[in-house]
C-alpha cells in the first residue's frame, strides 16, 4: 500500500516510550535499527482508513511490553520511497485513528527537512 499524508505535530510522548529498553531491542532485533527517540505523526485521509485497520487488526509483529506499558503492533514502511522505517500501531494511544506514527533511526523531520503540513509518502 502507498498512500500520501500530511506531517502534523504529535504530542510529544513517543520519546519517553521509545527510549524504553525492551522496546529499543525489539526494534533492532526486527527491524535492524533503534529508533530515534520520537515518531513522526502523518495525518492520511480517511478514505484509506478501512485499508489500514485492516492491516493494524491483522499485523503479527508485536512488541509485548514490560509491565505498565502497551503492546506496539508494527508494519515496515518507506518513507518518501529512500528512508527504511515502520508505522507502530501502539495499543495505548491518544491519537485519531487517521493519525500515524512513522518511526525511523533518523529523525525524519531533519532528515527530510519537513514541517507541519508537508505531504509526505508511506509504502507498507
Amino acid at each position: 500500500m502507498k498512500i500520501d499524508g500530511e506531517v502534523t505535530a504529535g504530542m510529544g510522548k513517543a520519546e519517553f516510550f521509545l527510549s524504553q529498553e525492551f522496546y529499543t531491542n525489539e526494534f533492532k532485533k526486527n527491524l535492524g535499527f533503534i529508533p530515534f527517540p520520537g515518531t513522526l505523526n502523518v495525518k492520511v485521509s480517511e478514505e484509506h482508513l478501512d485499508e489500514i485497520n485492516q492491516i493494524r487488526d491483522n499485523c503479527e509483529n508485536i512488541i509485548e511490553p514490560d509491565e505498565g506499558f502497551g503492546a506496539v503492533k508494527y508494519v515496515e514502511a518507506k518513507i518518501n520511497g529512500i528512508i527504511d522505517g515502520a508505522i507502530v500501531f501502539p495499543a495505548k494511544t491518544t491519537h485519531k485513528i487517521n493519525y500515524l506514527e512513522v518511526i525511523s533511526e533518523k529523525k525524519l523531520r531533519d532528515e527530510l527537512n519537513l514541517k507541519d503540513g508537508d505531504i509526505i509518502s508511506l509504502e507498507f
